[in-house]
């Protein structure tokens, strides 16, 4: 974890950046003492999941499509 004040940030924030590796942060601090932190985001996938990959391992019961009790719809409009 790198502390760095923010004029520092403002003035390099590129060099911080290409510094920066995964998993770790950059604390941005106002006087020495903190006040954000800035970190890499996760990489994309390159490629897309293939699909069905969980085939056979569950099963939606019939259930599942039937209407909510009265009671379940109105808890989500705000009722009681």
């Amino acid at each position: 974890m790198t502390r760095v004040n923010i004029h520092q940030i403002k003035t390099h924030l590129s060099a911080y950046l290409d510094r920066l590796r995964p998993g770790e942060s950059l604390v941005i601090c106002r006087r020495n003492t903190p006040i954000a932190e800035l970190r890499l985001l996760p990489l994309r996938r390159r490629k897309k999941r293939p699909i069905g990959l969980a085939a056979g391992q569950f099963r939606i019961p019939p259930e599942f499509f039937e209407p909510l009790p009265e009671e379940i719809v109105e808890a989500f409009r705000g009722g009681r």
